[in-house]
């Protein structure tokens, strides 16, 4: 089972947080990332972040990074975003 956990801070307070699970074994790593990303975009009603090198990086490193205003095109009403690996098979 792959799970992801994101979280949407304003001010350092959790506003609002979701888990996706993907229990897909016909699909790699990255294409689970960008179905969770697409699912937590579609529940918060959110343009889908851009991957900036920091990001990028960030995510390789510690299976978690922030999506902050300079990800989005839109303008946002929080912070950032943070999303984590919280399982994978």
């Amino acid at each position: 089972m792959f799970r992801l956990w994101a979280k949407v801070f304003k001010e350092n307070r959790m506003l609002k947080d979701m888990v996706v699970c993907n229990d897909s074994k016909d699909l790699r790593r990255t294409q689970k990332i960008f179905l969770a990303i697409d699912e937590i975009c579609r529940a918060y009603d959110l343009s889908k972040p851009i991957w900036l090198h920091v990001t990028i990086e960030d995510f390789k490193k510690h299976d978690k990074t922030r999506f902050t205003k300079d990800n989005f095109i839109e303008p946002i009403d929080f912070d950032y975003l943070e999303i984590h690996v919280i399982e994978e098979d």
